[in-house]
C-alpha cells in the first residue's frame, strides 16, 4: 500500500485553486516523490514528481517570488 503524508495546503486566491502537496512513500521502498494536486472547481491535475526536480522548482518559484515588488 502506497502511504500518502499531507505536507501543505494552500489557496490561490485570484484564480480559486486549492493546491495540496503530498509526500509519496510505496511500501517497497525507493525514493519518496512529491505528489502536487491542483483544484480548479471540479478539475484536478495531479502530477508526482521527483526531490531533484522539486528542488529546481522550488528555486525557480522563489527566485521569481524574490523578483516582484513587495505590497
Amino acid at each position: 500500500m502506497t502511504r500518502l503524508t499531507p505536507l501543505a495546503k494552500l489557496h490561490a486566491p485570484l484564480g480559486k485553486q486549492e493546491i495540496e502537496l503530498q509526500q509519496i512513500d510505496f511500501d517497497g521502498g525507493g525514493m519518496s516523490l512529491l505528489r502536487t494536486r491542483i483544484r480548479e472547481g471540479s478539475r484536478f491535475t495531479i502530477f508526482d514528481i521527483d526531490p531533484q526536480t522539486a528542488e529546481q522548482w522550488g528555486q525557480a518559484l522563489l527566485q521569481w517570488a524574490s523578483q516582484q515588488p513587495k505590497e
